[in-house]
């Protein structure tokens, strides 16, 4: 399984090092072998060569060039950095990336093989609106991406549910990804208010090929707790 934290705009350079050693002592020590996933904010980033792959959050469509506030692949590049989060609900709701935006990023990066973890889903009015209209909004944000590329994967987010506590029912989470695994089989993730206390439950149930998890990573001791539980499941 697929665990991976995004830390967002959190933790100082010093701070994300010292979470990454103990995450990195905690893989070692537990013999974890699920693939473990960190985003650090932008200025954190740095080379980094262990059990768990450094990401970054965002990345410009270019090597580089005239993007003043953006990074491009020649400052990923200097770190080794070959894995990127496209499409999550911040960048698209917050930020205002459109779909073209995140097609340009995604073939972008795509050309370079970078593993790409696209996140898709829907806000509460969507929801509210029934099922078959939650299905075609969230099918819609596949639009021009290449669901067969062989580095995706992809990470359902309930926009409603991200960060304020509330999630779907587990039943709920199985028959949503039910019907994305008809749209793509790369593996599947969920994410929306995962913490320590609901992970393992989320983790075991079917369909769901690990966890995006935001503010409950910023706590490396709960992070770690999780990849444990995928551990001890590993499906």
């Amino acid at each position: 399984m697929i665990i991976a934290a995004n830390l967002k705009t959190n933790l100082t350079r010093e701070k994300t090092s010292k979470y990454i050693k103990e995450v990195e002592s905690f893989l070692a020590k537990n013999n974890i072998s699920q693939e473990v996933l960190v985003f650090p904010a932008i200025s954190s980033l740095n080379l980094h060569v262990g059990a768990l792959t450094v990401g970054t959050q965002n990345a410009y469509p270019a090597i580089n060039g005239a993007f003043t506030g953006e990074i491009g692949y020649e400052q990923l590049e200097e770190f080794g950095i070959k894995t990127i989060l496209i499409g999550h609900s911040e960048r698209r709701h917050v930020i205002g990336e459109t779909q073209e935006e995140l097609i340009e990023k995604f073939n972008f990066y795509k050309e370079l093989g970078f593993k790409i973890l696209y996140c898709v889903g829907e806000p509460l009015e969507v929801r509210e609106a029934g099922f078959d209209k939650m299905m075609e909004y969230i099918s819609n944000q596949y639009e021009g991406i290449d669901t067969s590329y062989e580095n995706l994967v992809i990470a359902y987010e309930p926009v409603w549910a991200i960060g304020t506590g509330l999630t779907p029912t587990l039943e709920d989470i199985v028959a949503i990804h039910k019907e994305l695994k008809k749209i793509s089989s790369a593996p599947l993730l969920y994410g929306g208010s995962v913490k320590v206390t609901n992970a393992e439950e989320v983790l075991a149930l079917d369909g769901v090929d690990g966890v995006l998890v935001g503010s409950a990573a910023l706590y490396a001791e709960h992070f770690c707790t999780m990849c444990e539980y995928a551990q001890n499941i590993d499906k």
